[in-house]
């Protein structure tokens, strides 16, 4: 299966999937002008990986802001992840959401997406 890389922008993030490793990148700003365009490969990607997931996924979010079309797109991506998380059991899917020292709004939006889904959360502070 392909790596799905998308260069970041000001507007997009840069979004790095690798299927081989199981690690699953998404750093910088998410305010695309057509959030669904923009997230459609990516939900298409994880659909195929569902099917040969690596044993183990790490997903690491590290978005300084996104705005709300993105927050229903994230959102999108997570419940994609959760059926990867069914397929391979506890130890399948781990998220990492990285979040500045000072930035409430990241933290209570990681929060909100981990009581929303069946997936392990970690919520990792940011150093500045």
């Amino acid at each position: 299966m392909e790596t799905l890389s998308l260069q970041g922008s000001p507007k997009t993030p840069t979004i790095e999937m690798n299927a081989e490793s199981g690690v699953i990148e998404i750093k910088g700003r998410s305010i695309p002008e057509n959030s669904i365009d923009f997230y459609r490969p990516v939900v298409e990607w994880l659909d195929s990986y569902a099917e040969t997931a690596a044993e183990v996924t790490e997903v690491n979010i590290q978005l300084e802001y996104f705005n709300t079309s993105s927050s229903k797109c994230i959102l999108d991506v997570f419940k994609k992840l959760e059926n990867v998380f069914k397929n391979n059991g506890e130890k399948g899917v781990t998220i990492n959401w990285y979040y500045e020292e000072d930035d409430e709004d990241m933290l209570e939006a990681g929060e909100d997406y981990q009581s929303i889904l069946k997936i392990p959360f970690k919520m990792i502070e940011l150093e500045e």
